[in-house]
Protein backbone atom coordinates (compact mmCIF):
# COMPACT_ATOMS: atom_id res chain seq x y z
CA UNK A 1 0.00 0.00 0.00
CA UNK A 2 2.86 2.02 0.94
CA UNK A 3 4.38 2.33 -2.70
CA UNK A 4 0.45 2.94 -3.95
CA UNK A 5 0.56 5.93 -1.78
CA UNK A 6 3.55 7.28 -3.06
CA UNK A 7 3.17 6.75 -6.71
CA UNK A 8 -0.28 8.75 -5.84
CA UNK A 9 1.96 11.71 -3.88
CA UNK A 10 4.39 11.40 -6.87
CA UNK A 11 1.41 11.89 -9.24
CA UNK A 12 0.12 14.59 -7.59
CA UNK A 13 3.27 16.60 -7.17
CA UNK A 14 3.78 16.09 -10.76
CA UNK A 15 -0.02 17.31 -11.60
CA UNK A 16 0.69 20.27 -9.58
CA UNK A 17 3.76 21.35 -11.40
CA UNK A 18 1.99 20.71 -15.04
CA UNK A 19 0.13 23.29 -13.36
CA UNK A 20 2.62 25.42 -13.20
CA UNK A 21 3.40 25.03 -16.73
CA UNK A 22 6.84 22.95 -16.06
CA UNK A 23 6.96 20.75 -18.77
CA UNK A 24 9.23 18.06 -17.19
CA UNK A 25 6.30 17.43 -15.28
CA UNK A 26 3.79 16.82 -17.99
CA UNK A 27 6.53 14.13 -19.26
CA UNK A 28 6.46 12.48 -16.03
CA UNK A 29 2.91 12.27 -15.85
CA UNK A 30 2.86 11.02 -19.19
CA UNK A 31 5.37 8.69 -18.17
CA UNK A 32 3.22 7.46 -14.96
CA UNK A 33 -0.07 6.77 -16.60
CA UNK A 34 0.15 6.45 -20.64
CA UNK A 35 -0.57 2.71 -20.64
CA UNK A 36 -3.05 3.07 -18.69
CA UNK A 37 -4.71 6.16 -20.29
CA UNK A 38 -4.04 4.30 -23.48
CA UNK A 39 -6.15 1.26 -22.43
CA UNK A 40 -9.33 3.38 -21.71
CA UNK A 41 -9.15 5.27 -25.08
CA UNK A 42 -8.50 2.06 -26.79
CA UNK A 43 -11.07 0.32 -24.80
CA UNK A 44 -13.63 3.37 -25.81
CA UNK A 45 -12.60 3.75 -29.83
CA UNK A 46 -12.11 0.09 -30.21
CA UNK A 47 -9.50 1.28 -33.33
CA UNK A 48 -5.16 1.49 -32.17
CA UNK A 49 -4.94 4.38 -34.53
CA UNK A 50 -7.44 6.20 -33.28
CA UNK A 51 -6.41 5.97 -29.21
CA UNK A 52 -3.41 6.89 -30.33
CA UNK A 53 -4.36 10.61 -31.61
CA UNK A 54 -6.64 10.77 -28.32
CA UNK A 55 -4.26 9.93 -25.93
CA UNK A 56 -2.53 13.27 -27.57
CA UNK A 57 -5.28 14.74 -26.72
CA UNK A 58 -5.80 13.61 -23.09
CA UNK A 59 -2.31 15.11 -22.66
CA UNK A 60 -3.19 18.43 -24.20
CA UNK A 61 -6.65 18.70 -22.15
CA UNK A 62 -4.13 17.58 -18.87
CA UNK A 63 -1.96 20.60 -19.56
CA UNK A 64 -4.48 23.13 -20.40
CA UNK A 65 -6.77 21.64 -16.92
CA UNK A 66 -3.92 20.64 -14.60
CA UNK A 67 -4.91 23.79 -12.09
CA UNK A 68 -8.44 22.94 -11.61
CA UNK A 69 -7.50 18.84 -10.41
CA UNK A 70 -8.40 19.31 -7.06
CA UNK A 71 -6.11 15.71 -4.81
CA UNK A 72 -8.90 16.21 -2.16
CA UNK A 73 -12.43 15.60 -4.26
CA UNK A 74 -10.58 12.86 -6.37
CA UNK A 75 -7.56 10.36 -6.93
CA UNK A 76 -5.42 11.97 -9.58
CA UNK A 77 -5.87 8.42 -11.63
CA UNK A 78 -9.51 8.75 -11.86
CA UNK A 79 -9.70 12.15 -12.64
CA UNK A 80 -7.19 11.55 -15.71
CA UNK A 81 -8.97 8.44 -16.34
CA UNK A 82 -12.17 10.69 -16.51
CA UNK A 83 -10.42 13.25 -18.83
CA UNK A 84 -9.26 10.03 -21.58
CA UNK A 85 -13.13 8.95 -21.22
CA UNK A 86 -14.57 11.79 -21.78
CA UNK A 87 -11.99 12.55 -24.83
CA UNK A 88 -12.42 9.44 -26.14
CA UNK A 89 -16.25 9.58 -26.05
CA UNK A 90 -16.46 12.84 -27.61
CA UNK A 91 -14.19 11.64 -30.28
CA UNK A 92 -16.64 8.37 -31.26
CA UNK A 93 -19.72 11.15 -31.39
CA UNK A 94 -17.53 13.54 -33.80
CA UNK A 95 -16.29 10.34 -36.11
CA UNK A 96 -19.65 9.16 -36.88
CA UNK A 97 -20.17 11.05 -40.00
CA UNK A 98 -23.58 14.04 -40.02
CA UNK A 99 -26.06 12.01 -42.09
CA UNK A 100 -25.18 8.33 -41.47
CA UNK A 101 -27.49 5.78 -40.07
CA UNK A 102 -26.04 4.26 -37.58
CA UNK A 103 -26.23 0.82 -39.35
CA UNK A 104 -24.36 2.76 -42.20
CA UNK A 105 -21.88 3.70 -38.92
CA UNK A 106 -21.54 -0.23 -37.73
CA UNK A 107 -21.66 -1.66 -41.40
CA UNK A 108 -18.22 0.37 -42.20
CA UNK A 109 -16.72 0.08 -38.78
CA UNK A 110 -17.47 -4.15 -39.30
CA UNK A 111 -15.29 -4.08 -42.78
CA UNK A 112 -12.25 -2.51 -40.67
CA UNK A 113 -12.88 -5.59 -37.79
CA UNK A 114 -14.76 -8.66 -38.03
CA UNK A 115 -15.65 -8.35 -34.49
CA UNK A 116 -16.59 -4.81 -35.17
CA UNK A 117 -20.33 -5.32 -33.91
CA UNK A 118 -19.40 -6.18 -30.53
CA UNK A 119 -17.01 -3.67 -30.20
CA UNK A 120 -19.63 -1.35 -30.62
CA UNK A 121 -22.31 -3.13 -28.44
CA UNK A 122 -19.01 -3.29 -25.30
CA UNK A 123 -18.52 1.07 -26.23
CA UNK A 124 -22.00 1.44 -26.35
CA UNK A 125 -22.24 -0.24 -22.46
CA UNK A 126 -19.42 1.30 -21.51
CA UNK A 127 -20.68 4.99 -22.44
CA UNK A 128 -23.72 3.74 -20.56
CA UNK A 129 -22.08 2.67 -17.61
CA UNK A 130 -20.20 5.77 -17.13
CA UNK A 131 -23.28 8.36 -17.93
CA UNK A 132 -24.90 6.37 -15.09
CA UNK A 133 -21.97 6.67 -12.60
CA UNK A 134 -22.30 10.52 -13.37
CA UNK A 135 -25.85 10.43 -12.36
CA UNK A 136 -24.76 9.00 -8.70
CA UNK A 137 -24.40 10.99 -5.54
CA UNK A 138 -21.26 12.28 -5.55
CA UNK A 139 -19.34 10.25 -2.80
CA UNK A 140 -21.16 7.74 -4.25
CA UNK A 141 -19.61 7.39 -7.65
CA UNK A 142 -16.36 8.73 -6.25
CA UNK A 143 -16.34 5.77 -4.03
CA UNK A 144 -17.26 2.90 -6.84
CA UNK A 145 -14.89 4.88 -9.18
CA UNK A 146 -12.30 4.30 -6.59
CA UNK A 147 -13.47 0.74 -5.98
CA UNK A 148 -13.52 -0.64 -9.13
CA UNK A 149 -11.10 2.03 -11.03
CA UNK A 150 -8.41 2.03 -8.98
CA UNK A 151 -8.62 -1.11 -7.23
CA UNK A 152 -9.09 0.26 -3.62
CA UNK A 153 -10.08 -1.71 -0.68
CA UNK A 154 -13.82 -0.68 1.44
CA UNK A 155 -11.21 -0.26 4.42
CA UNK A 156 -8.75 2.20 2.41
CA UNK A 157 -11.23 4.17 0.73
CA UNK A 158 -13.32 4.10 4.37
CA UNK A 159 -9.86 5.55 5.31
CA UNK A 160 -9.51 8.14 2.70
CA UNK A 161 -12.81 8.90 2.58
CA UNK A 162 -12.88 9.78 7.12
CA UNK A 163 -16.19 7.12 7.09
CA UNK A 164 -17.07 4.50 9.06
CA UNK A 165 -16.24 0.94 7.19
CA UNK A 166 -19.58 0.11 7.58
CA UNK A 167 -21.02 3.45 5.87
CA UNK A 168 -18.46 2.99 3.26
CA UNK A 169 -20.03 -0.50 2.00
CA UNK A 170 -23.71 1.07 2.18
CA UNK A 171 -22.96 4.02 0.29
CA UNK A 172 -21.09 0.97 -2.62
CA UNK A 173 -24.07 -0.92 -2.03
CA UNK A 174 -26.64 1.66 -2.51
CA UNK A 175 -24.18 3.02 -5.48
CA UNK A 176 -24.32 -0.84 -7.20
CA UNK A 177 -28.19 -1.13 -6.67
CA UNK A 178 -28.93 2.64 -8.44
CA UNK A 179 -25.99 1.49 -11.03
CA UNK A 180 -28.07 -1.49 -11.78
CA UNK A 181 -31.29 0.31 -12.06
CA UNK A 182 -29.97 2.95 -14.34
CA UNK A 183 -28.11 0.28 -16.45
CA UNK A 184 -31.04 -1.98 -16.92
CA UNK A 185 -33.45 1.82 -17.63
CA UNK A 186 -31.05 1.64 -20.84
Amino acid sequence: MGDMDTERDRLITALAQVAQRDRSALRQVYTMTSAKLFGVCLRISADRDAAEDILQDVYIKIWNRAERFDAGRASPITWLCAIARNTAIDWCRASRRPGMTTEEAAAQIADATPLADMAIERDQHSARLFACLDELEDRHGLAIRSAFLDGLTYAQLADRMAVPLGTMKSWIRRGLQQLKACMSDG
